[in-house]
């Protein structure tokens, strides 16, 4: 195996410290050649996340010190390898999630961290359905394993992982009811599901009105005091999937106090003998197995973008922004007005 190396001038956008999205600062600098085992990806679609808006408030759970370049996942091809990789690799578009670092130009990957994207899914597309669609795919059928003909309510249904865990759930014959706000409920109904207003204080009197049995799952990111709500909607032998804490984003004090918070009131609810179950789902949960990690991962992510491809799933891509205007696309996805997920794509220069 050769190697091909080139110098490459990348730009960076970065998190400096706990600041506001307009405290964000664009580098450059020349990226290192990549070490044995890794690839270099020139970024063609990278997303703003929940996870890097809790960064630049320091709350995210294990994020680095600053400063540092923020990124959760990215799609792009592959224009050096390192000693013991592929070369033919070159030139082929993948898809990496990588915690942070994909707010870039151009990135150093681990070639084993690669997930091919299928041919005529775009960068933007399949950026939009990675980590949500990854997420949306394990939660509802590795860990609720919600059979046709289910009930289940997910919570944010106009979010990345909602819209995404809406429509899975319609194409497996599932029976769906959606929190969002007013202005995005004629989406949600278009999506397959059955809006329910999550400003409304009687939120949950309306969803049991709607589902006075019971549901088979709830999909709750939002944790604190709704999580035991949530936990009664489900009939017996129901799941709840706990996978944030976003109603505490804005608390100060420990980041990790809240998930430690709800992983105890999870494991308490467990020990009941009245047939239901609670879970954290957690993306990088197994990765110490990691070879075994990856290939699920693999599978998961090309059964979703099989769905994209063949039109059974809609990436909902709220908006795409150049890379340099990262600030303002922060901005956009903290201001909640939008449905779906905002995409960073290489500046026009860079493109």
């Amino acid at each position: 195996m050769n190697t091909t190396t080139l110098v490459t001038h990348v730009t960076e956008i970065v998190l400096p410290g706990e600041v506001e999205p307009d405290g964000l600062r664009v580098t450059t600098r020349d990226l290192p050649d990549p070490a044995a085992g890794q690839v270099v990806l020139r970024m063609e679609a990278t997303g703003v996340a929940f996870a890097e808006q809790q960064m630049r408030r320091g709350k995210y759970y294990d994020q680095p010190p600053f400063p540092f370049v923020p990124g959760y996942d990215v799609v792009g091809t592959v224009t050096a390898t390192g000693p013991g990789v592929e070369t033919a690799l070159t030139g082929r578009r993948f898809a990496a999630v990588t915690k942070t670092g994909a707010w870039a130009s151009h990135l150093v990957v681990d070639a084993e961290d690669l997930m091919p994207v299928l041919d005529g899914v775009s960068p933007a597309a399949a950026e939009t359905v990675l980590v949500n669609g990854i997420t949306a795919w394990q939660m509802l059928h590795r860990t609720a394993k919600v059979r046709t003909g289910g009930t289940v309510v997910v919570l944010g249904a106009n979010g990345g992982v909602g819209s995404t865990l809406v429509q899975l759930a319609r194409h497996a014959g599932i029976t769906v009811i959606g929190t969002a706000s007013p202005r995005h409920h004629a989406t949600v109904r278009e999506l397959g599901a059955t809006p329910v207003d999550y400003r409304d204080p009687d939120m949950y009197a309306k969803i049991r009105e709607l589902a006075p049995d019971g549901v088979d799952a709830v999909f709750d990111h939002v944790g604190g005091a709704g999580l035991e709500q949530s936990w009664r909607l489900l009939r017996r032998g129901g799941t709840l999937v706990s996978y944030g804490t976003a109603a505490t984003k804005d608390d100060e004090g420990n980041s990790q106090l809240p998930v430690l918070k709800v992983f105890a009131r999870l494991a308490a609810w467990n020990s009941l003998p009245n047939g239901r179950s609670a879970h954290f789902y957690n993306y990088w949960a197994g990765r110490r197995r990691r070879a075994m990690w990856q290939r699920r991962l693999n599978e998961d992510l090309t059964q979703v973008l099989r769905l994209v491809a063949d039109g059974s799933l809609v990436p909902q891509i709220a908006a795409e922004l150049p890379l340099t205007e990262a600030a303002s696309a922060l901005e956009l996805a903290e201001s909640r007005t939008v449905l779906g997920k905002v995409i960073l794509v290489p500046d026009p220069h860079q493109a």
